[in-house]
């Protein structure tokens, strides 16, 4: 297939490309590091035949990340699941939103369920140039299927960098036969407060042809709710809460991003579940004739609502609305056992945020809405 030279940047590799970067990769001794011990110390040369006996990225995903999340996800969580009912046609391409909870994990685990679950592929991940910290990185993402979101430009720049990637998701879906994911915001969502941001849709209509709706339309876009048990990245969520409070000019250190990928990647998560909504084809002509702004606002509005009704609610984020607001609204969701064991949790989770001047209430309070936030989104939409 030819692929538009303006997308060479951005895009993932091609499977000609693909064992020069395998080279490139292995010569990295950082690299070579890191995915020895992540596959159980492999043998460096085991390693170098593996990678090159894969001749797509798809085969590499098979081969590495899918055993290797098998792997991760019995140390990390006690189930993990995609109801895809909703999705009739799993040889149909589809451009995946979703909330967003972990950096790394919400667009991998997307592709090994949607493999357990018959589909022909797995996801195209829009990925930020910010978690690129080291050059090998960005050259595994690509490897594995991911294109880059440039956020490192001026304003100027940014309406270029995003056209273009609109065209890039546009090809992906109507060319290449791909899926993508993307999250429905920049950065996860600190607070569990998951809202679809227009300027995401915006982006994404730049790209195609026709008007916003058949420009949305031809990416078949489908509502994705991501629910874990347990947010492993809760407590430096918290404190992140608590250092912007302190110091109006905060700003996170790559150090930090860093910290946050491992935890989320290594931490125990309990219970993960993906649920697909239906595409929003099916609705959205009805709000097509909407005047430009309105129809993004509502198109917002209509995949907040899909996503928030498919939540997976579990006992912890009951307990955590019902302390936030100090009351028992929702205690049919809980025994005694299990508020005790959350009461016990957030206590831990406190504890473990490393601050010269740590406020507990204050960061007890920031879990509390994390956990609760869900349930109050879930409540609204039905």
């Amino acid at each position: 297939m030819q692929i538009p030279q303006e997308f060479d940047a951005i895009r993932p590799y091609t499977p000609e490309e693909l064992p020069r970067v395998f080279d490139e990769l292995l010569a990295d001794a950082q690299f070579v590091s890191v995915a020895r011990s992540l596959m159980g110390d492999m043998p460096e040369e085991v390693l170098r035949a593996q990678l090159r006996s894969c001749p797509t990225n798809l085969d590499v995903q098979k081969a590495f990340f899918y055993p290797l999340l098998k792997k991760l996800l019995a140390k990390c969580s006690t189930s993990c699941d995609l109801d895809a009912a909703a999705l009739p046609e799993h040889s149909a391409n589809y451009t995946f939103i979703s909330n967003h909870r972990d950096i790394v994990l919400d667009s991998a685990l997307l592709c090994i369920l949607l493999l357990d679950n018959g589909f022909s592929t797995t996801v195209e991940i829009a990925i930020g140039d910010n978690l690129l910290i080291y050059p090998w990185i960005e050259k595994l993402v690509r490897v594995n299927k991911s294109f880059i979101v440039r956020r490192s430009v001026g304003i100027r720049e940014m309406l270029q960098a995003s056209a273009l990637m609109s065209r890039y998701m546009h090809f992906a879906v109507a060319e290449k036969h791909e899926n993508i994911w993307i999250a429905q915001r920049e950065g996860r969502a600190k607070d569990s407060n998951d809202r679809t941001q227009e300027s995401v849709l915006k982006m994404m209509a730049m790209g195609g042809e026709g008007t916003p709706a058949e420009r949305l339309a031809s990416l078949h876009i489908v509502p994705l709710a991501i629910s874990y048990e347990y947010d492993p990245c809760d407590y430096l969520k918290a404190r992140e809460f608590q250092q912007r409070r302190d110091d109006a000019h905060f700003q996170k250190s790559r150090q930090d991003d860093l910290e946050s990928m491992q935890t989320g990647i290594f931490g125990f998560k309990g219970r993960i579940h993906y649920a697909a909504a239906p595409c929003i084809n099916e609705w959205l002509p009805e709000v097509a004739e909407l005047p430009k702004a309105q129809f993004f606002a509502e198109v917002a509005r209509r995949i907040d609502r899909e996503i928030h009704r498919r939540y997976q609610l579990y006992p912890i984020n009951y307990v955590a609305a019902d302390l936030l607001h100090g009351d028992r609204a929702f205690a049919a969701h809980y025994t005694a056992a299990e508020a005790e064991a959350a009461e016990r949790y957030f206590a831990e989770r406190v504890g473990m945020v490393q601050l010269p001047a740590p406020d507990a209430h204050f960061l007890r309070e920031q879990l509390l809405v994390m956990y609760a936030n869900p349930v109050v989104n879930q409540q609204a939409a039905l």
